[in-house]
């Protein structure tokens, strides 16, 4: 098993969320303020690590069996993110996507730090 933050569609409700198998959901987080977020042309969250003027973003933690993690959530995710180490708000570790280094399309990101929450994201953006 291993503790993994979500923060876009694998999250309860989200178009990922059956990837997680019945992974029971930990818990409710928020990172460390370590991290721009993107949006990925429209698409799927992005957190990006940063030295200096990160923010926090909101998501959930599992504890995903590794057998689901490898098999059915990792495939799904977009080729542009990566499984990472992240840090959450209260000083613990888990795993999470980041952005894939070096990344070339850029063009396609639309930062969304200032909002920290991808459901919050799609809320503004059903309403434009």
């Amino acid at each position: 098993m291993a503790l993994m933050f979500l923060n876009g569609g694998g999250m309860r409700g989200g178009s990922l969320h059956h990837h997680l198998q019945g992974a029971p959901l930990v818990r409710a987080a928020r990172t460390a303020p370590k991290y721009r977020f993107w949006a990925g042309r429209g698409d799927f969250p992005a957190m990006e690590p940063v030295q200096t003027g990160g923010r926090s973003v909101a998501g959930e933690v599992y504890d995903v069996p590794l057998e689901v993690l490898m098999r059915h959530l990792l495939p799904a995710e977009p080729r542009e993110l990566e499984l990472g180490i992240i840090e959450l708000e209260d000083g613990t570790a888990c795993l999470g996507m980041v952005l894939r280094r070096p990344f070339d399309g850029a063009e396609g990101l639309v930062e969304i730090s200032e909002l920290g929450d991808w459901r919050a994201y799609q809320a503004y953006q059903a309403g434009r």
